[in-house]
């Protein structure tokens, strides 16, 4: 019987997502702090609404934005604020003002930037920051990067297409992380036979995760062979039903 779905590989970490890869969707949702740069009339209540559910780690100063005086009060994402003043029109008109800080999802965020118009400016999610960095040089291996972002990878490479003079140095604290990190995953996944990895792949992001299973199916594959169970020829399930199909009619 054939797979329901079969998994497509990410993209994320070449120039461009794979729209028909799972973690590549569910990547691209994620959020990204950024400040517009320019105000962007009736269309405040767009990017409020795709802004909502922001961490509450990260501090977000409150969005310039302009409402009918008479408009029934709507709720506003949390650390989000609004100004009321006069606008004439019917309905209820968002105006959303240059320097505004929000958090929108990362389709949306490329889609948007463009360095010649400057709609919106890019800044780095913390866990890509100096701060962290310097963490990841000392030791990657004691970060939780399953909390701090699923994708880590995936996310930070797509970070490097925004114009950002610290591209290189996240680059290569990438880089570095990974390198640190992979024996640690190789070595647990080739010692883990018929145990519950739960515990080893806690911390792990989802490429790193996608690693761990390609270490453990080798090993499996490794014992199969090793108890000469790999060289065994055994007759699929339609010559099987064929089979029993017509010892059934010949009975009959």
């Amino acid at each position: 019987m054939s797979e329901a779905y079969f998994r497509v590989e990410s993209g994320a970490l070449g120039l461009q997502e794979n729209f028909l890869s799972l973690d590549d969707i569910l990547m691209s949702h994620e959020k990204l702090p950024v400040r517009t740069e320019t105000s962007m009339p009736r269309l405040g209540a767009f990017f409020l609404e795709r802004s909502g559910g922001a961490d509450p780690d990260n501090a977000i100063p409150q969005a310039s934005i302009l409402v009918r005086p008479r408009a029934k009060a709507l709720q506003l994402p949390r650390g989000l604020a609004a100004s009321r003043r006069g606008v004439s029109g019917r309905g209820v008109l968002w105006y959303l003002m240059q320097g505004s800080k929000l958090e929108l999802p990362l389709w949306l965020a490329k889609g948007l930037y463009d360095n010649k118009r400057r709609i919106l400016s890019v800044e780095l999610p913390k866990i890509y920051q100096e701060s962290w960095r310097t963490v990841f040089s000392a030791d990657a291996n004691v970060v939780d990067l399953h909390k701090m972002g699923p994708h880590f990878y995936g996310f930070g490479s797509q970070l490097l297409h925004f114009d950002n003079p610290e591209n290189i140095d996240i680059s290569q604290s990438l880089l570095q992380t990974f390198i640190g990190r992979f024996r640690r995953i190789m070595d647990s996944s080739q010692n883990a036979y018929n145990e519950d990895t739960s515990a080893l792949v806690a911390r792990l992001d989802e490429m790193e995760r996608g690693l761990f299973q390609t270490g453990q199916k080798g090993l499996n594959d490794f014992q199969c062979w090793e108890k000469g169970q790999a060289s065994q020829i055994t007759a699929s399930n339609l010559v099987q039903n064929y089979k029993k199909r017509k010892f059934t009619d010949m009975e009959d």
